[in-house]
C-alpha cells in the first residue's frame, strides 16, 4: 500500500511532464526513487514512455516527406496526452499502471 506522499510525488512526474518535458520528472525520480519504490517505479516508466514517444515522434517527422507522417503525428500527439492523463490519475490512485506502446529500455 502506497501512502499519500508517495502518490503525490508519482502523479507529479505525469504532472510536471506537460510544463517541462523531461526535466521536472527527473529531478523528481532522482531524488525520491530511493525512499520508495512506487516513486521508482512510475519515474522508469515515465522515462521509457518518453523515449518510446520521442521515437515515435521522430518517425512521424521523417514520415512527413510522403505525407502519411502529418497523420502518424497528430495520432502519436494526441496518444500521448491521454496516456499521460491516465498514468496521472493512476499513479495518484496508487496503481502501478504499464503505459501501453512503451519500449522498456530502463528496467
Amino acid at each position: 500500500m502506497t501512502n499519500n506522499d508517495e502518490r503525490l510525488f508519482a502523479m507529479l512526474i505525469y504532472l510536471l511532464s506537460f510544463f517541462t518535458a523531461i526535466i521536472g520528472p527527473i529531478i523528481i525520480w532522482m531524488v525520491k526513487r530511493d525512499e520508495s519504490d512506487f516513486i521508482d517505479y512510475h519515474g522508469k516508466e515515465y522515462l521509457n514512455f518518453f523515449i518510446s514517444f520521442t521515437i515515435y515522434g521522430i518517425v512521424s517527422g521523417i514520415l512527413m516527406l510522403i505525407l502519411i507522417g502529418f497523420i502518424l503525428a497528430a495520432v502519436v500527439g494526441i496518444l500521448y496526452l491521454i496516456f499521460t492523463l491516465i498514468a496521472l490519475f493512476k499513479a495518484y490512485s496508487g496503481e502501478k499502471y504499464r503505459i501501453p506502446l512503451v519500449i522498456r529500455f530502463i528496467k
